[in-house]
């Protein structure tokens, strides 16, 4: 019964934890797009990535799911354009856009970047602490009964996941830091998510105007 109920509140629920397993995969996103870019269909890309062992996972089976999980997000963009970038483009533009693509795939992401750090940026607020991603966690709680069903360890593990994800993109300069630093948006992102009609996402890039 109470398996029933967590698949009943799962279904109903935007949000999902799979980014604890998946995380942001700079590397694995960056082999998998420049397969595409090849233009490899999407079975020979996960065929070749197993066969050849190219994330260098200890298991066929980890292997496979990662190369999925990473050609689900790069096909959340719904722009070929930026996928041929994460191939070609020099790693700090690439990564930016595994962000927006990781953003694409997780409302968690999504929702996070936009009223956390968008909203900083908005209000010129560089502050940032652990807190305010308990802050965002205590709210999403409060609206999202699957999430209030998340226990405290899947919580930790998102919000270290959040957190290396900011780093990454280096908008801290570390997992302690205490403040964002001011990220400039590349050309080539910004120019997608308004033609994409999603200029909504470009707070969370610093993007403002």
């Amino acid at each position: 019964m109470q398996y029933k109920v967590d698949k009943a509140l799962r279904d109903d629920s935007p949000y999902n934890a799979a980014m604890t397993r998946e995380q942001f995969l700079f590397y694995e996103m960056r082999t998998t797009a420049k397969l595409l870019n090849d233009g490899l269909d999407k079975d020979t890309v996960t065929s070749h990535i197993v066969s050849d062992n190219l994330f260098q996972y200890p298991t066929e089976k980890s292997v496979r799911k990662m190369a999925l999980a990473c050609i689900r997000r790069l096909a959340s963009m719904e722009d070929e354009s930026l996928i041929a970038a994460i191939a070609t483009q020099p790693s700090n533009v690439a990564k930016q856009i595994c962000l927006y693509a990781m953003m694409r795939q997780y409302r968690l992401v999504w929702d996070f970047m936009l009223t956390v750090i968008g909203n900083k940026y908005k209000l010129l607020d560089s502050t940032f602490s652990r807190m305010d991603i308990e802050v965002f966690f205590m709210q999403l709680r409060e609206q999202d009964d699957w999430v209030a069903a998340w226990s405290d360890t899947t919580i930790n593990k998102v919000r270290q996941v959040l957190t290396k994800m900011l780093v990454e993109n280096e908008y801290l300069d570390s997992t302690d830091a205490d403040h964002l630093n001011p990220v400039l948006i590349s050309p080539l992102l910004e120019n997608a998510i308004r033609e994409a009609g999603q200029e909504i996402a470009l707070p969370a890039f610093n993007c403002l105007s």
